[in-house]
């Protein structure tokens, strides 16, 4: 169970994971080493699982997202392990979820244009037997954000 400090050195490290451990301990009120000492304790819990930059997407010449809903009659083990193989080795695919509902699967796909987003579709429908794909081009992206709300599971922590 994360205690108030826990939660205050993730929410800190989820806006800027730069952050010496010596900022950090400033931020939540512990000196370094036992700020250093819970650091390392959450990450090997597995409430840190890396640590990463986050890249502008349209300065990186990956301007267009699309949402791909895809529909399957396949839905067994073997045809499952295949597709996911093939789905996670395309670079483009960003998330991957096996959703409840209409769809079967969903992608979120980051390329470069339309014709980007042709070349992927065209290997997309060579990976498996599909029976329905389609897709949603994000207009304008409003919101966007890797921060997980953890005030919301406040009461599922325990008091420092």
């Amino acid at each position: 169970m994360l205690d108030r400090i826990d939660n205050q050195i993730l929410s800190c490290l989820q806006r800027d994971g730069t952050l010496s451990i010596a900022q950090l301990g400033e931020l939540v009120g512990l000196s370094s080493t036992p700020c250093w000492k819970r650091l390392k304790r959450l990450e090997e819990d597995g409430f840190i699982e890396r640590r990463v930059a986050l890249v502008n997407r349209s300065r990186a010449g990956l301007p267009v997202t699309v949402f791909v809903s895809i529909r399957t009659a396949e839905h067994d083990e073997q045809w499952l392990a295949r597709f996911a193989a093939a789905v996670t080795a395309m670079p483009e695919v960003m998330e991957f979820h096996r959703m409840s509902g209409d769809v079967d699967y969903l992608l979120k796909v980051v390329t470069t244009s339309i014709d980007g987003y042709d070349r992927f579709y065209k290997k997309l429908i060579k990976s498996a037997q599909l029976s329905g794909v389609s897709s949603a081009f994000s207009m304008e992206e409003i919101k966007c954000t890797t921060a997980l709300p953890l005030e919301l599971v406040g009461v599922l922590t325990k008091p420092s």
